[in-house]
């Protein structure tokens, strides 16, 4: 029985197509099952592969792009969409993420947070860079009422709020893994963890909680 983590990429470059498989074969719990550059063929591959996360390479808001992402995520709700962008326009996020993508990473992301993102999906959460987290924290700042009381939520233990101040300041799943002396697969575990306890869906609801709880500065 095959346990990896199923991908499909889509881009118009082979270059990027190649060079996204290449960096996916470093982990070896991910397996790229096919890699396509049109519509006509990214379509046919979803109905004839089974497929866990599809990664979709966003040059232009275009309405082309926005109804392709909302009939995948009609036609194969259990396919999650990974949604890459030089873009970092709080329109463009937003509308992508409103059309179906549930991670969006931006221009600045590594390999690291590729795999990161990858396993973060397919554990049933969403997933922001780190860009795109302040992007979209920075929104919700703007709106956030000083006088709010804090969460109602489980205590979280002395590990979990570590991992979550550490991750709330930017650092990824292996930069807190060697702060904390643990491996990156223990401090995915006790994000899934936080997250499923505190009943959030994203990382920017993670961000949120962490700022209304003092656990980060801002």
């Amino acid at each position: 029985m095959n346990n990896k983590i199923l991908v499909g990429i889509h881009d118009e470059h082979i270059l990027l197509r190649d060079g996204l498989s290449n960096l996916l074969t470093t982990s070896n719990d991910v397996e790229v099952v096919f890699k396509v550059s049109d519509r006509e063929s990214l379509l046919k591959s979803l109905k004839n592969y089974l497929l866990h996360i599809l990664i979709i390479n966003v040059y232009a808001l275009k309405p082309t792009m926005l109804n392709l992402l909302l009939q995948i995520n009609n036609q194969f709700p259990k396919v999650k969409i990974l949604a890459l962008s030089s873009f970092e326009e709080e329109e463009v996020i937003l509308r992508t993420i409103k059309c179906g993508a549930k991670g969006f990473l931006a221009r600045d992301t590594e390999q690291v947070q590729l795999i990161e993102a990858i396993y973060t999906l397919r554990n049933g959460f969403d997933y922001y860079s780190q860009s795109i987290t302040h992007i979209l924290v920075s929104k919700y700042l703007k709106n956030l009422d000083s006088n709010n009381n804090l969460y109602d939520s489980p205590k979280l233990s002395t590990r979990e709020i570590e991992i979550l101040r550490l991750w709330g300041n930017s650092y990824n799943n292996k930069e807190i893994a060697d702060i904390l002396c643990i491996s990156m697969r223990t401090v995915e575990s006790h994000k899934n963890h936080i997250m499923q306890k505190l009943n959030l869906k994203t990382t920017v609801d993670l961000v949120k909680f962490a700022i209304k709880n003092n656990i980060i500065e801002v």
